[in-house]
């Protein structure tokens, strides 16, 4: 079996939610696709405002293809007892590019920290089980400044590459926007840049 390409990556498709309750206490997951840490800010501001009489927002999240890049948050619950049982849930599936929220409602009895564990780790399975799982391929964004002369070969290399266009602008001299597949960016920005200017976004 081949390995999958380094660019590669399970994320999901759409927002999706699922909800927990033990002994009183109720566990409402959110799973929201996401691409950068000020989305994620965003998302969190949103459900703090409209869950406002909540007790605990807990999330965690994984971001890039490496998952490097990610947090776990309890929120004022026990330490390690809310925020590494989603971001388990989050490993275990193979996901990144991911948010995972769950909101507490406090019941009136603790669970206790083993309890916790369980709880936030089966709400937040259950937001990631309702997802439906896509793979993405990771892009590097960049612009490409050339001549009228050069539109045809930068045309042919967009098309040869399946490159993604994201802005265009053709006034007085050419500007694009590309979307590019992060395993070819050397190559497509060596080619690229022997008729044209390129800058890294």
């Amino acid at each position: 079996m081949s390995e999958p390409a380094s660019d590669v990556y399970l994320t999901i498709a759409a927002p999706a939610e699922g909800v927990y309750k033990e002994k009183g206490s109720k566990f409402l997951a959110y799973a929201y696709p996401v691409a950068s840490e000020e989305e994620i800010k965003n998302i969190l501001t949103g459900l703090r405002k409209e869950y406002f009489d909540a007790r605990h927002h807990c999330y965690a999240y994984q971001l890039g293809t490496g998952g490097h890049q990610y947090r776990a948050n309890d929120d004022g619950e026990p330490n390690h007892s809310a925020g590494d049982p989603i971001l388990g849930q989050i490993r275990s599936a193979g996901l990144t590019n991911i948010l995972v929220v769950v909101i507490r409602y406090f019941g009136g009895i603790n669970l206790g920290v083993s309890g916790l564990i369980n709880a936030y780790r089966t709400a937040a399975a259950e937001a990631i089980h309702a997802a439906e799982k896509i793979e993405k391929i990771e892009t590097i964004t960049i612009e490409v400044l050339f001549d009228y002369e050069q539109m045809n070969t930068i045309m042919s290399l967009i098309k040869e590459y399946k490159l993604q266009m994201l802005s265009q602008d053709f006034n007085i001299d050419c500007r694009l926007t590309l979307g590019v597949r992060k395993n070819l960016q050397e190559e497509i920005t060596q080619k690229l840049a022997d008729i044209a200017r390129v800058n890294r976004l």
